[in-house]
């Protein structure tokens, strides 16, 4: 099963049509059917931070343990912003797969609940917002094209529940849309920022810890219910993941700061910075000096 959330590559098992809505598509998938579990058994499927809250929960696993037991970090873009995909067996079948079909289907990933199509945000330049185009996916294993049924677009996404979770969704791929449509003016991000990325994006656990960090209120000006619903719900955590990253991509101001927050963080960096250049230098001197006593023993 292959489903992308960027730009479609030059091959690709994905009709070249662009349909809406209200466009038709012929498919069906059922227990019975020939091809059943075929795409479960050659899956690549790439998660959003959403997926991930809704799987770890399934299962009862915190993020990380999640993360570390269920997942593959790749590169997303050129520049490498981290996402990650379903870990698979070695033949590449999903974990979650069993003879009966999925283990988690009612929490299946995103991807999985679009198959057989593939959807792409594009933002036309000087627009503010983007429009969501579909592509129809066609396997060769796949028999449900073949099926007699025929239905719109939009009634197979109800019928798939999409809904929620496309809405879910909708603020980190604007994120990544944003960030392509920025191009080179972004430029190349730093580890550090990556790093940042992927835990905002994906562990809810380190940002957890992250947010509720007492570096972290000293400097940003939230309500205490504000903090209480981070400690304990998930969902405003991922969204609030979200809103950080746009202040830290965009510097958009999504999250009020404390007065003078970001002069005291500018301060406290050029601390750090004059204690690692003191450091270096006394580092060199000391070399210089051994250098010298080599010299005079011989």
């Amino acid at each position: 099963m292959s489903n992308k959330f960027e730009d479609i590559p030059f091959e690709s098992n994905m009709v070249p049509e662009k349909m809406e809505l209200g466009s038709k598509l012929k498919f069906r998938c059922y227990k019975g059917i020939s091809c059943f579990n075929a795409c479960c058994k050659r899956a690549d499927i790439t998660l959003t931070p959403y997926d991930i809250l809704r799987l770890k929960d399934r299962v009862g696993m915190s993020s990380t343990e999640f993360l570390k037991e269920h997942t593959v970090p790749f590169h997303m873009e050129q520049d490498g912003l981290p996402g990650v995909k379903l870990r698979t067996t070695d033949e590449g079948a999903c974990l979650f797969v069993t003879e009966d079909g999925c283990s988690v289907y009612s929490d299946r990933p995103t991807s999985c609940r679009y198959y057989p199509l593939g959807h792409m945000a594009m933002r036309k330049s000087g627009e503010q917002h983007e429009e969501t185009h579909y592509f129809l996916v066609k396997e060769d294993h796949c028999k449900g094209h073949d099926e007699e049924r025929e239905l719109s677009i939009q009634e197979y996404l109800k019928e798939q529940e999409t809904v929620q979770y496309d809405e879910m969704n909708k603020e980190w791929l604007q994120i990544m849309l944003k960030k392509r449509s920025a191009g080179s003016t972004v430029g190349q991000l730093p580890e550090a920022t990556l790093q940042m990325f992927f835990m905002c994006s994906y562990d809810m656990d380190r940002l957890r810890r992250f947010v509720l960090s007492d570096a972290f209120k000293n400097s940003y000006e939230l309500e205490e219910t504000v903090y209480e619903a981070l400690e304990q719900e998930d969902v405003p955590l991922m969204q609030f993941g979200i809103k950080f990253m746009k202040q830290a991509f965009f510097a958009e101001r999504t999250i009020p700061e404390k007065d003078k927050a970001w002069e005291k963080r500018v301060q406290e960096r050029d601390e750090v910075w004059e204690a690692r250049r003191q450091a270096e230098l006394a580092r060199h001197q000391q070399a210089e000096d051994d250098k010298y006593k080599d010299q005079d023993s011989d």
